[in-house]
């Protein structure tokens, strides 16, 4: 599981950084990939990354800030173009419908494929989506418009079976291996039984992974990031700034960190950086964070981070 940063500026985008979008790669043996928020260009920032439109299947949206939902009509019309068929959920707040929907009408736009919209009430730990692999849970933060933060839980996979110990025990590749796969004991031709437990190594632990939208610090961050292995949290202005940032909906980066912290987190990842900061003030913004939270990092466009799975 990979998580790209498309865009890592607030507000506009500049000559370093591009505004917030972020895509989530789904681990084998999907294909697909998930997509938070598509700032204005996010689809010429997708160029430089190896994620193919017609594999995207998702869209969460934060909210409906420009800089967070500029992008989507021209990625949505582009999908067309590249070999997208397939239907493509789109959630987030309510107006999110609305809007692509008026700015189809109006350019006269159509798509080969068919959008899904789940708009999101402004409740607190709503599931917003689940399969058979992950769920996602939303609840609301503090900014200055309605605004998600989202909390995607990977469910546990089924440990590998151990080859060589079914060959011991005379069991043969096919369906039985499926089965047992499944966690279904079996019953061979002279009676024995098969424990799947005996032949199948731990589960794997699934992964946790919380993307919040714009916010001040608020009491469902702390929720949303509970013990969560990567946390990307807004960090639009520097320690001691906080008055400023509360004024406009935002966080800085000790903020972030201290989140982190007491939501026992194994990593920060920090964006949404203010226009005022450019590359080479990360290190301090770095620094600044982990003062509290050692894990801390600033991310810059197009960081690639492999969400590692705990053991």
């Amino acid at each position: 599981m990979q998580i790209w940063f498309l865009g890592t500026g607030a507000g506009r985008p500049n000559k370093q950084r591009n505004v917030s979008s972020i895509a989530l790669q789904l681990p084998e043996p999907c294909s697909n990939w998930w997509l938070f928020d598509a700032g204005e260009a996010t689809q010429h920032q997708l160029m430089n990354t190896p994620l193919k439109l017609s594999k995207l299947d998702t869209i969460f949206v934060t909210h409906l800030h420009g800089d967070h939902i500029y992008g989507l009509p021209g990625l949505l019309s582009t999908r067309s173009f590249d070999g997208g068929v397939t239907p493509l959920r789109m959630i987030g707040p309510r107006g999110l419908r609305r809007y692509i929907e008026t700015v189809f009408e109006i350019s006269g736009t159509t798509l080969d494929y068919e959008l899904e919209y789940v708009e999101l009430g402004e409740a607190d730990g709503q599931l917003a989506y689940e399969d058979e692999r992950f769920s996602v849970v939303a609840s609301t933060l503090i900014h200055r418009v309605p605004c998600f933060g989202y909390r995607v839980v990977e469910h546990d996979q089924p440990g590998r079976l151990l080859a060589d110990k079914l060959k011991q025990l005379g069991v043969a590749p096919g369906p039985q291996y499926g089965l047992l796969k499944q966690g279904q004991d079996i019953t061979m031709q002279d009676g024995t039984v098969i424990y799947a437990n005996d032949v199948t190594a731990p589960s794997l632990p699934g992964r946790v992974v919380t993307i919040l939208g714009d916010t001040t610090p608020c009491a469902n961050v702390l929720e949303l990031a509970m013990g969560a292995d990567l946390l990307v949290h807004e960090a639009t202005f520097a320690a001691g700034m906080e008055e400023k940032a509360h004024l406009f909906g935002h966080s800085t980066t000790v903020e972030a960190a201290k989140a982190a912290a007491e939501a026992g987190a194994r990593k920060l990842v920090m964006t949404h950086f203010s226009g005022r900061y450019h590359n080479e003030n990360l290190l301090q913004l770095e620094e600044e964070a982990q003062t509290l939270f050692g894990a801390a990092t600033a991310a810059t466009d197009l960081t690639c981070i492999e969400i590692e799975r705990r053991t």
